[in-house]
Parts: structure tokens; C-alpha cells; sequence
């Protein structure tokens, strides 16, 4: 029996690479591409620079003080770490010897130019909803990137992570490539929001779970992002980040400054906002408030019921010394804030959610909005990590989520330490 457990392996990966071959679709050459064909280059390039910002394509594909779009940054993952390549015009590191099918390939098949399947690291599942002109116009302004002479480094995986076949059975099980369609029944700002949320914006990458093989629920119920250690919240729950009770014009805001009146941007998104979200134009970032308004918003949990023992009472009481001596002079002893440069803490969602790892991260390691246009001299909040021990920063966690009608359950201080070590990046 142990010499035939080899052969009865090999021929089981046989047979589930054959599988995933028969089962796998064929490549989609897309319409033709007349809209992206009609421009002038230089036009095609504008067009293609505004749509990778749109993408946040340099956040992955740049290194800090790296040539851009050089590629090299190393995303660790349960899997093992995965490491950026070189999308500059380079003809040998890079992708400047593709053709603008190669191209599509990638972006809605998620095959590389040799034919090799690609990791939904690079968020095709997405991606694949785009459409052929606008790859064009991507292609276009890659292919002008000045070239980066840049070797890509192979992906750290673990067996059987980084076998082929492996992603083959991933891919038949949870990708299938497709395209956008527009819904008649909604209006052309709605379509082009969910174009830009569901597509390039690859939102669902972040704000929706990911089962033990990586993949997405793609229905922007939140979940945590494993690479980062951070929560994206639900954008379908109104108790999390569901904006459908929102003014248009304060999410508006927030998406273009990364401040509004009802809240800030801090971790990850401060970082979309940055570089990606402060560059669309007022039509398209209108487009996606009208998407994001009309997500459905899921029933608000009933409230948590609180324990009113002595030893409670008395972990509370200590947080409320600790936001007295820390946190009130910004935020106020009603927890007001002084929106937008300092956000209100009463009735802030980020605070109440079942997830608390995002109000702690930001108490040991500081709160920091997005520098943009609209927001130019951002105000930040300082790191208390190296003032408080895990305790007491548990201790002013659970008061900011007991305080001012907010009611959501303590957190522990191993609820803390587990994260004061996470990189903030």
C-alpha cells in the first residue's frame, strides 16, 4: 500500500488537473474595442491614466521609493507571501513585449501572457467585469510607463498553493469570466457607479469575507483583510458602513477628502482615498454615491445587553479616566468630536461594530485622514501604544463603545495584543 500511495496521489492531481482543464472556460477575445480605437494616442493614455488611478493600481504594484508600477511588494497571505510583478513598458521584466489582447487576457481571463493562471492576489474576479475598451485604454498608458528594468521574484507559497492545478480547481470552483452588465431598470449614474464598485474599484476585494480558500463572497457584507490585519466594514448593513441614510453630499465628501462630517477615513481606506478616490472626476464619484446609497441595508442587530456587574462597572469607570486625561480635549465630554477635522465619537459606527479591531489598532498606532486636495492639512491622532498597556487600552476601547448611546461589548485586553504587533501596512 505505501508504494501505491504515490501513484494514487499523482493520478489524483491527474485527474483534477484534467477536470480543471475540461471544466475551465475558453478564452473571451471581448467586443471590439471602438470607443478606446477612435481616440487619439494621447488621449488613449489620459483616458488609461485615469482609469489605473481609478483602479489603485500603483498601491500594489509600486514599492515605497520604487520606480512606479515596478512592481516588488511582498503581500503576505495564509497562503504564503505573494510579491507584485513589473508592469512598466520594460520588454523583459515587464509587460511592454504583450499585445493589448495579452492584456485583456489577464484583466478577464486572469492568464498571464505565457498562459500561466494567475493568483486572485491580482483581483481579476473583479477585473473581469471591465470592459475591453477601457483595458485598451489601461494597456495604452502601461505601455507608456517609462520602462523599469526590474526582475519580478517568484511567489512564496506553500504546498499545494503554488501548484498550477491547485489554482486550476480554484479558479473552476470560483471564477468565471464575465462583464458588466448594465441593469435597464436603473439609471446611468446607478450603472456607472456599480461599474466602478464592482469592477475597477475591485471594492469587494476588502468589504466582503473570504472563506479558507481565499475567495470572496463579492457581496460587500465586510470581512476582515487578511494581507492588512484591518476590518472592512459591511457597505450593505447599516450598523457598519451601509451610507444609504447619508446626505450625498457628506458621502460625497467622504470618498473624494476622506473626511465628511460624519466620519474619516483611517487605515486602508485612507489609502484608497489618497491614491485612488481623490482623482476621479465629480460625475464618476457621484456615480458611485448613487450605487453605494442604494445598496440594501441589512437590519440593524438588536442592542447588546450589557453586564452591570461591579467589576464591569468598574473597567468602564477606568476608561473613562484614561478618555479624560487622553481623549477629551480633541473629542470632547460629550464625544462630539469637531467634524470633519475631528470626528464625532457618539453614534460613530466604526466603534460599534461586532469587529472591534479597528478602533484598537487606532488607539495603539494612531489615527491618520488621507492628505488630498480637498483636505489638504489633515489632522491626526496620536499613537498611544507606547503610553497605555493592553489593558487600559482595552479599558478606553469599551468605553468609547459603552459611551454617549453607543452599545457594543467590551473588548480584553488579549483582544489588544493581539494586534499591537500587526504592521500598519
Amino acid at each position: 500500500m505505501k508504494k501505491l500511495t504515490p501513484i494514487l496521489a499523482g493520478a489524483g492531481a491527474l485527474l483534477a488537473t484534467v477536470l480543471a482543464i475540461a471544466l475551465w472556460p475558453t478564452d473571451d477575445a471581448g467586443p471590439p474595442p471602438t470607443a478606446t480605437a477612435a481616440l487619439a494616442p494621447a488621449e488613449r493614455v489620459a483616458r488609461g491614466a485615469y482609469l489605473a488611478r481609478a483602479g489603485d493600481c500603483m498601491a500594489c504594484h509600486t514599492t515605497r521609493g520604487g520606480a512606479p508600477y515596478a512592481g516588488g511588494r511582498a503581500l503576505p497571505t495564509p497562503f504564503g507571501t505573494m510579491v507584485t510583478p513589473n508592469i512598466t513598458s520594460d520588454r523583459e521584466t515587464g509587460i511592454g513585449a504583450w499585445s493589448a489582447d495579452d492584456f485583456w487576457r489577464a484583466l478577464h481571463n486572469g492568464k498571464s501572457k505565457d498562459g500561466r493562471l494567475l493568483y486572485p492576489a491580482f483581483p481579476y474576479t473583479n477585473y473581469t467585469k471591465v470592459s475591453r475598451d477601457d483595458a485598451d485604454a489601461l494597456y495604452a498608458y502601461f505601455q507608456s510607463v517609462p520602462a523599469a528594468h526590474q526582475p519580478n521574484r517568484p511567489h512564496q507559497l506553500r504546498f499545494p498553493y503554488n501548484q498550477q492545478f491547485m489554482l486550476a480547481l480554484w479558479r473552476t470552483l470560483y471564477f468565471k469570466p464575465a462583464v458588466f452588465r448594465p441593469q435597464a431598470t436603473q439609471s446611468a449614474d446607478w450603472n456607472r457607479g456599480a461599474y466602478l464598485v464592482e469592477g475597477l474599484g475591485h471594492c469587494a476585494a476588502c468589504h466582503s469575507e473570504r472563506n479558507t480558500l481565499g475567495a470572496t463572497s463579492d457581496t460587500l457584507s465586510g470581512g476582515m483583510i487578511p494581507v492588512l490585519g484591518w476590518y472592512a466594514p459591511s457597505l450593505t448593513a447599516d450598523a457598519e458602513a451601509g451610507l444609504g441614510a447619508w446626505k450625498p453630499e457628506d458621502v460625497a465628501a467622504l470618498l473624494k477628502t476622506g473626511i465628511s462630517p460624519r466620519a474619516t477615513v483611517f487605515g486602508p481606506m485612507a489609502e484608497v482615498v489618497r491614491q485612488s478616490l481623490q482623482h476621479l472626476n465629480d460625475a464618476d464619484i457621484h456615480a458611485m454615491t448613487v450605487y453605494l446609497r442604494a445598496l440594501p441595508g441589512a437590519a440593524e442587530k438588536s442592542d447588546f445587553e450589557r453586564d452591570t456587574s461591579t467589576q464591569a462597572k468598574e473597567f468602564l469607570l477606568a476608561g473613562a479616566r484614561l478618555y479624560h486625561s487622553h481623549c477629551e480635549d480633541c473629542h470632547g465630554a460629550n464625544g462630539k468630536g469637531l467634524p470633519p477635522g475631528v470626528p464625532p465619537l457618539a453614534g460613530n459606527r466604526a466603534l460599534t461594530m461586532e469587529e472591534a479591531v479597528n478602533p484598537i489598532r487606532i488607539v495603539l498606532n494612531g489615527g491618520f485622514a488621507p492628505g488630498t486636495a480637498g483636505n489638504p492639512r489633515p489632522y491626526g491622532m496620536p499613537p498611544f501604544g507606547h503610553v497605555l498597556n493592553d489593558t487600559e487600552v482595552a479599558a478606553v476601547v469599551s468605553y468609547l463603545r459603552s459611551a454617549w448611546g453607543n452599545n457594543a461589548p467590551p473588548v480584553t485586553g488579549q483582544d489588544v495584543n493581539r494586534y499591537r504587533n500587526v504592521p500598519l501596512d
